[in-house]
């Protein structure tokens, strides 16, 4: 099994290592390719998607058996594109069309949503006290979402530096339990069941 996984950037590639090493657990020998397509801050929208999506199933191209794409749902302009996950998985199916092998999936309201069920290693890190933003990660604001709470966080903080997406995201993401964000954040509990049930595993409940 291939599948390709259409991302906005580097944030979301650091997240592989430590989908991989949860996704092990589950599919052992099972376990399929995964090939990141990075683009510079955002998923194409309309026809170019549906046609980024065919060059990747093709067999002349990379040939992928299935192609998810994840998203954003707070994507930084004034208008946003999308009001929620929801909305923006019907948007990606929608420009696609009726392709069985295309799964759209999106973090609400970003990608550093799902750091923040790892706070207290974020204190760690940025070495400040600042309470959580909330106890549902996906119900961050969507007009303050959670990467600029987390940036807010480490300007306070005593270590003296900004928020680095890569290098902080990357430092949380290589020491924890992945089921702690799955069991509070829905969106990326879809993603992960996604890619269980094209590996022919059980989904989680």
């Amino acid at each position: 099994m291939r599948i390709a996984i259409m991302i906005e950037g580097k944030t979301e590639k650091v997240f592989l290592p430590t989908l991989r090493n949860y996704l092990e657990k589950y599919l052992s020998e099972r376990m399929p390719r995964l090939d990141l397509v990075p683009y510079d801050g955002r998923i194409p929208k309309g026809d170019k998607l549906q046609r980024d999506v065919q060059r990747l199933l093709s067999v002349r191209h990379c040939g992928a058996d299935a192609v998810i794409a994840l998203t954003d749902v707070y994507t930084g302009g004034q208008q946003p594109d999308f009001s929620d996950a929801a909305e923006a998985k019907a948007k990606m199916r929608h420009w696609v069309g009726e392709e069985p092998r295309f799964f759209p999936h999106a973090a609400q309201f970003d990608f550093e949503a799902w750091l923040l069920p790892y706070w207290g290693e974020l204190q760690q890190l940025a070495g400040h006290n600042m309470a959580a933003p909330g106890s549902d990660p996906e119900k961050v604001n969507h007009m303050n979402p959670p990467s600029k709470r987390i940036h807010e966080l480490f300007r306070r903080g005593s270590k003296g530096r900004s928020y680095v997406k890569v290098r902080d995201a990357g430092r949380i993401l290589r020491d924890v339990d992945l089921s702690v964000a799955i069991e509070q954040c829905k969106e990326l509990k879809a993603l992960v069941n996604t890619i269980l049930s094209l590996s022919g595993a059980e989904i989680l409940t």
